[in-house]
């Protein structure tokens, strides 16, 4: 199995200290579902009651293909109900929902912080994660199935990353060896542990196209690529870097980044 370690941040020249925290309210978050069951569906966002305003707190029946009736559990939210647009892009369906989305925002979310600059990167950050959750809530405006994940807000720094760093490498574990790989190829990778884990919705059925949430995927994937090809023309030149100097002194030296 190829599992990715690192990426090349020898141009990162600060401390990323939003990535760290974003990391922290992570598993801050986590362990509040842990401890508080109720607060996962209280504090998800739930697509009915940010069309409608109104916070579903009895448990709601849903017919779903070939499984019959169903009943979605619901909780108390915050006031007003909108702020799980926020709360639910901190909180995750699992272990390795959030083991596997903090190890790429921990390898990616330096490098674009330190092009961005750290209260940029964290507007950014939030941005995507909105545009993903609205993205879900507009091909299912009346759904009453909670949605939560950092995911989409992970998936906008990855869209970032590709359009800012094409030609970075990243180390990876393959069969006991460390490898370097594209970055876009670490990416399929991640899009594909997304498709396939079944996390992003809190219940899997036809219409959530099993549990996982593929438009905030992609829109947040879009929200970071506009973001980045923004940054990018608004630039007059690429910023120095180590990368920079030796495609300066050899350009040949691209064909192997």
């Amino acid at each position: 199995m190829l599992f990715p370690i690192s990426d090349d941040d020898r141009d990162v020249q600060i401390v990323p200290y939003i990535t760290y925290a974003l990391l922290a309210a992570n598993v801050v978050l986590f362990l509040v579902q842990i401890s508080n069951p109720e607060f996962t569906y209280g504090w998800s966002v739930i697509p009915k009651e940010i069309t409608s305003g109104v916070d579903l707190v009895e448990p709601q029946s849903m017919s779903v293909e070939g499984h019959g009736t169903v009943e979605i559990p619901q909780a108390p939210g915050p006031v007003p109900i909108w702020l799980t647009l926020l709360s639910s892009m901190f909180m995750h369906g699992g272990f390795g929902h959030i083991a596997g989305n903090m190890l790429y925002l921990w390898i990616f979310g330096n490098n674009v912080e330190n092009r961005f600059g750290h209260r940029w990167f964290l507007i950014f950050y939030l941005i995507s994660g909105l545009v993903a959750s609205f993205a879900q809530i507009f091909i299912s405006p009346q759904s009453i199935i909670p949605n939560l994940g950092a995911s989409g807000a992970i998936a906008g720094v990855m869209g970032a990353y590709l359009v800012l760093f094409p030609h970075n490498r990243v180390n990876a574990v393959f069969l006991y060896h460390i490898v370097t790989i594209p970055a876009i190829l670490v990416l399929g990778m991640w899009i594909a542990m997304q498709l396939f884990s079944g996390y992003g919705s809190i219940a899997s059925t036809s219409s959530s196209a099993g549990g996982v949430a593929y438009m905030a995927h992609i829109g947040g994937f879009v929200a970071g690529v506009l973001a980045a090809l923004a940054y990018r023309f608004t630039l007059q030149s690429e910023p120095d870097s180590i990368l920079k100097r030796q495609y300066d002194r050899d350009p040949m030296a691209r064909r192997f980044w």
